[in-house]
């Protein structure tokens, strides 16, 4: 329910200088900020212009202005007599929240409307007050209207040329920044260029000695492989004259002559070992050997091991070979998997004093794990690494005296990986080691 407030009459053009006036006291008295009170006042101002002129027809012969509240809305409402010309007031519909216009036979109703700011603090009692302090008010002149319209227009001028002047000042420094923004994009264009250039001769270079580093593995391999050939027949003839010359049916040596003879085939034999180990790792890494894949029963492998490799073991240690349940078949190459399997045994007793050495294996998923455990000496977990390097060996004596080449456990992991699986160590200093070994039991789908 809309509350009155004020009734203002239009007989005259001049009385829209009333009109003007009686809106901007309205709206100061409800609390309209003072730009919401110049553009309700400058909306009326308009319509009362619009109503009492003659262009585009005749004027209105008179005009009633109500002014009323309706919840936390200020309403202005203008009914005037005579046919008017309403066809620019909707323009003025961005001076206030609301503005709807009713052309009839004899009439035009111009409705507008404004929100009131903080409006719940108006009760009614409030209300009555301005109205009563509104019927006290004294209209000014039309001449006083116009000379605060003009101050008006120098205050919205002057309000005009301070925001001029700060938007020129923005652009000004927006334009200093962007000279600082492109500097700074040119600077990191051109750092930015050249680390590209840095990186691309990177690359080079990296790409260069990458296939120095090709060219030199394969050298290292055709050069192990030429002498592994050159020195297997001398050395095959040394250990073949020892075995003359220490044969029964030769002329008798004397105690030191057969000692000499049998340093000699032992030197030999070690020899020949470290030449097959040498010949072995360069097919490895030449890539020449390919798996011959097949179902391997793990159970008849463990049994030939077991078999082969039991003579090595010393009365101090026990050699355990754990057949797996069956049905233990995997598909792999038999040779190649018997080969890292006997390394490995060779390995667990020529480091072990006294205990045991222990193969096992068992399923994992899709994988075989096939682990030989030793009692050992252990080795200290930075080295982990690096007895998979070629002529690597763990410092200290082995506790049986026996020496190695540093190749048996790095040629052992290029078999596994080339039957499709990993080989790891798990060993600690005086808690003995666990070698694993896994294999898909598919073979050579994981192969690569």
């Amino acid at each position: 329910m809309t509350t009155r407030l004020l009734h203002v009459m239009l007989r005259t053009e001049s009385d829209v200088f009333v009109a003007r006036q009686r809106a901007r006291e309205v709206a100061a008295a409800v609390g309209l900020e003072h730009q919401d009170q110049v553009r309700l006042a400058t909306a009326l101002s308009e319509v009362g212009r619009t109503l009492f002129t003659d262009r585009d027809g005749p004027p209105a012969i008179g005009a009633e202005v109500w002014f009323g509240v309706d919840g936390g809305t200020l309403r202005v409402e203008v009914v005037a007599v005579q046919p008017a010309k309403t066809v620019r007031l909707p323009t003025l519909g961005r001076l206030v929240d609301d503005l709807t216009v009713q052309d009839g036979p004899t009439t035009t109703v111009v409705r507008m409307s404004r929100r009131i700011p903080g409006s719940a603090g108006l009760t009614a009692d409030d209300l009555d007050r301005i109205r009563d302090d509104l019927s006290a008010l004294a209209p000014r002149t039309p001449l006083d209207e116009m000379a605060e319209q003009n101050e008006q227009l120098l205050a919205a001028l002057e309000e005009t040329r301070a925001h001029r002047d700060d938007l020129a000042r923005l652009n000004a420094e927006l334009e200093e920044t962007n000279r600082g923004v492109m500097a700074l994009y040119n600077q990191l264009s051109g750092e930015l260029e050249e680390t590209n250039r840095g990186v691309v001769a990177l690359y080079a270079e990296l790409d260069e000695r990458s296939a120095q580093l090709r060219a030199a593995s394969e050298a290292k391999t055709r050069f192990l492989a030429n002498v592994s050939h050159e020195l297997r027949a001398p050395v095959t003839a040394v250990i073949g004259l020892a075995r003359l010359l220490d044969d029964a049916d030769s002329d008798p040596l004397t105690e030191e002559q057969a000692r000499q003879v049998a340093l000699i085939r032992g030197s030999a034999a070690d020899l020949l070992r470290l030449v097959n180990d040498l010949l072995d790792l360069a097919k490895a890494e030449s890539g020449t050997i390919q798996p011959d894949w097949a179902e391997v029963d793990l159970r008849v492998l463990f049994s030939q091991l077991r078999g082969t490799v039991r003579a090595m073991a010393t009365g101090a240690v026990e050699l355990v070979v754990v057949d797996p349940s069956p049905p233990a078949t995997i598909r792999s190459d038999e040779v190649l998997l018997a080969q890292v399997l006997r390394n490995l045994l060779h390995n667990g007793l020529k480091f072990t004093a006294a205990g045991s050495v222990r193969m096992s294996a068992s399923r994992a998923g899709d994988d075989w794990l096939i682990q030989v455990t030793d009692t050992g000496v252990g080795i200290a977990e930075e080295l982990h690494d690096r007895i998979f390097e070629e002529f690597y060996q763990v410092p200290g004596r082995s506790p049986t005296g026996a020496t190695g080449t540093g190749l048996g456990l790095p040629y052992a992991r290029r078999l596994v990986t080339l039957l499709g699986g990993m080989l790891t160590v798990t060993s600690a200093p005086g808690a003995g080691s666990t070698f694993t070994v896994r294999l898909p039991a598919g073979g050579d789908h994981g192969a690569s």
